[in-house]
């Protein structure tokens, strides 16, 4: 056999070495047990964690990965102020929980947002092979978000925490009740419904309107409030919603963390966690039992 021209043993000799040397970049394997899945787009990281970013529908994302992922793939998925009392998200990862979030700010929690978020649970369970339910938690106008998720796939929430939730959008940022609201918020709020403000007031699709669904799917509920609340009064979100929901149904899934007083910069919308143990053994509790990801 003839020795291969010189030309061509440069040029292989050149392609070999690029390949060795410059490596495909911004792609990151992710903690699936069967390596067949990965991650792309940027890696940073978030509180000692790694975390990915990435984009679904146009909306940006990221999933922080434990170091050890616990059996099953359980994960929490956060809505708006990921970065608010995170120290029980902190704890998850080190018990193997996945923490993921996607930016559907000025939503409100509108069909258009639960739409988006429909793909963001697919593209987790379906090519991740997190666990079918999730974990929801929520904070201020997340709430709307997780409620309105979860009333629409209730059979793929294993818990919701709330966060002095907005349960009502009349409460905020209409500030139709106690609350003074936002005008610029609500403004928004009425773009994403397509709504009127006639219409907005008449519509009895908010999660207080229709909480009666979480309860007979059996969906644990434990939200944390502050009594001095007047940006998201509790006495027009959660306590409201709570009296909603039978007696029966009301004692052993509908918890409520009762703070006294919020900050009064925050105008008592803002606070100390007091008990983040608390939330962590609930999410815990209500996560671990579940199956393995059918996917």
């Amino acid at each position: 056999m003839k020795p291969l021209p010189l030309l061509f043993r440069i040029f292989f000799i050149i392609l070999v070495t690029s390949l060795l040397l410059f490596p495909q970049s911004e792609v990151y394997t992710s903690t699936k047990d069967t390596g067949k899945s990965e991650w792309t787009g940027k890696q940073d990281e978030w509180n000692g964690f790694q975390r990915f970013r990435f984009q679904i529908a146009g909306r940006n994302c990221y999933v922080v990965t434990p170091r050890k992922t616990a059996p099953g793939k359980p994960w929490v998925w956060r809505a708006r102020f990921p970065d608010f009392h995170y120290e029980m998200d902190i704890e998850l990862l080190k018990q193997g929980f996945h923490i993921a979030y996607m930016d559907v700010a000025n939503l409100f929690g509108s069909p258009q947002a639960i739409e988006y978020g429909d793909q963001f649970y697919d593209y987790l369970t379906k090519q991740h092979g997190f666990q079918s339910k999730v974990a929801l938690e929520g904070v201020s106008r997340g709430g709307l978000f997780i409620y309105n998720w979860a009333l629409k796939n209730p059979e793929k929430v294993s818990c919701i925490y709330a966060d002095t939730p907005v349960c009502d959008f009349k409460s905020w940022p209409g500030g139709k009740g106690k609350s003074q609201g936002s005008a610029a918020s609500w403004k928004a709020c009425l773009k994403a419904y397509k709504m009127t403000e006639a219409e907005a007031l008449a519509y009895k699709n908010n999660p207080i309107d229709r909480i009666q669904i979480i309860a007979e799917a059996g969906i644990p509920v434990l939200h944390i409030v502050s009594e001095n609340d007047q940006v998201v009064p509790p006495a027009e979100n959660t306590y409201l919603m709570f009296s909603r929901v039978p007696k029966k149904d009301r004692k052993h899934n509908f918890q409520v963390i009762s703070v006294k007083k919020g900050t009064e910069k925050s105008k008592g919308h803002h606070f100390q966690h007091p008990k983040p143990e608390q939330v962590v053994s609930f999410i815990v509790k209500h996560s671990m039992t579940q199956e393995s990801n059918p996917h």
